[in-house]
């Protein structure tokens, strides 16, 4: 055996004997990491899943795991817990959870802005606000649609505690009890605001174009936001930057390619592949360049967020009026 060949065969036993005893034998990919993601099938997770179902996240590093929750107050009790690290979420729980002083999370981001996939669904025969006097209106509290709601009835004259009987269920129970005529109204959103608009005899009678602050701000009433653990993000900084860029390329996506976006949504939502189009075509999906317009300057949306908390004290949804700006972290831009 020549040297050259000795020399070869005693660095690959070397390079071998270091494997086993678990050094790197070259530049290793590190390992995923691992994001618990909280969502459900509303519109503000259509980015997160399908940057999952594309592979984004993965191309990104990131082996995101969902967790469904059928309510933004679910979610957040698990963000609160630490089960879950980042999540979307519609901002009335979390602003509810502001005035309370909470500071186990941080908002990162806003993924959309949409107008027209939310809103109270009534009889035909029901035409003008005025005329919901007297009737059973469904509707999931401290969400969205329930602040829709209150807005909505209040900038009619009519007193929500007095005038209608608002009865608290659970999204997925809406459609059920609807049918069932347990309800004579339900204020709802996507999927859900979708197959009650599309029974027989059932008219949209407003939509959060209606809402107070939709005028002035642009501002549904529960935008939707990402958020992220305040520990997680702290400990993972890089994790939560690659998940929005991830993010960031799900939504060009929505925006550029909306029928190859909605064939991986059907999944997810159980609509038509009509009504997916539609949702994904009515709503705006924002990019990282827009983060910053909105969030930092001139930060109309941080701003139209403070309004919001404002009204949420007048409509009793909350007893302390937070300053949002302190939960805003911009640095995973």
């Amino acid at each position: 055996m020549n040297q050259t060949r000795r020399r070869v065969i005693k660095q690959a036993v070397t390079l071998a004997a270091a494997g086993s005893m678990g050094f790197p034998l070259m530049a290793r990919a590190a390992a995923p990491t691992v994001i618990n993601y909280g969502g459900s099938a509303w519109l503000g997770h259509y980015s997160a899943y399908i940057a999952m179902k594309t592979g984004l996240m993965t191309k990104y590093g990131i082996d995101l795991r969902w967790q469904a929750f059928s309510t933004s107050s679910a979610r957040m009790a698990a963000v609160m817990a630490g089960n879950v690290d980042i999540a979307g979420t519609g901002v009335v729980s979390a602003l509810a959870l502001m005035a309370s002083g909470a500071k186990q999370f941080q908002v990162i981001a806003t993924p959309n802005n949409f107008g027209r996939a939310e809103g109270l669904l009534v009889r035909d025969t029901v035409k003008s606000v005025a005329e919901l006097k007297g009737k059973k209106i469904g509707v999931t509290y401290a969400s969205s649609a329930h602040v829709l709601l209150l807005d909505v009835l209040t900038q009619a004259g009519l007193n929500p505690d007095k005038d209608v009987s608002i009865i608290n269920l659970p999204a997925t129970e809406l459609l059920t009890a609807y049918k069932a005529n347990q309800i004579d109204a339900a204020a709802a959103w996507t999927p859900t605001f979708d197959r009650i608009r599309a029974l027989p005899n059932t008219r949209l009678l407003f939509d959060d174009t209606s809402f107070s602050l939709y005028k002035s701000y642009k501002m549904s009433p529960g935008p939707d936001v990402l958020l992220t653990r305040t520990a997680f993000g702290r400990d993972n900084p890089a994790a939560v930057k690659a998940f929005m860029q991830a993010i960031f390329e799900a939504n060009a996506l929505l925006t550029q390619k909306p029928e190859e976006a909605a064939r991986i949504l059907l999944e997810l939502t159980s609509l038509s592949m009509e009504e997916q189009l539609a949702v994904i075509k009515q709503t705006e999906w924002f990019t990282q360049t827009d983060q910053k317009t909105l969030l930092v300057a001139p930060g109309n949306f941080v701003d139209g967020l403070q309004k919001l908390s404002e009204m949420l004290l007048k409509l009793k949804q909350i007893d302390f009026v937070p300053q949002v700006r302190q939960w805003v972290n911009t640095t995973y831009l």
